[in-house]
């Protein structure tokens, strides 16, 4: 199977796949960006994400760039994240100054600091 096929289907697609994960999971948050996590019922399944990108954060070119950034950094630290859990990633206004001035390893840094104060990642694993 290809990558990007595979890929695919690890993304929450639905906007009531979206609204659980907010409802029902928990919430973590930096300057930079808010992280939801749901563990769904299947413990063994691969993390699933969804994105989202407001308008403040800039124009449809830097909302893109923002996401596609968010996407390669979760997916680079997905390994040491638990299995079995739903993630929403959602920028705030200043992640796109982050991403404009220290570019893709700013958004890792955050994104990863984030996910460690909130206790996702898997244990001996640093994401």
């Amino acid at each position: 199977m290809a990558d990007s096929a595979r890929r695919k289907r690890r993304r929450l697609s639905r906007s009531g796949e979206f609204e659980r994960v907010y409802r029902e999971g928990r919430s973590h948050a930096s300057r930079y960006l808010v992280v939801y996590a749901f563990p769904r019922g299947d413990a063994d399944a691969e993390p699933r994400l969804g994105v989202s990108v407001g308008r403040k954060v800039g124009g449809a070119v830097e909302r893109n760039r923002v996401k596609r950034l968010l996407r390669e950094a979760f997916w680079a630290r997905a390994d040491g994240l638990a299995d079995g859990h739903d993630f929403v990633i959602v920028a705030r206004p200043a992640a796109g100054d982050l991403a404009r001035e220290g570019g893709e390893r700013a958004i890792e840094d955050a994104l990863a600091a984030v996910l460690r104060e909130a206790g996702l990642a898997r244990e001996g694993k640093d994401p």
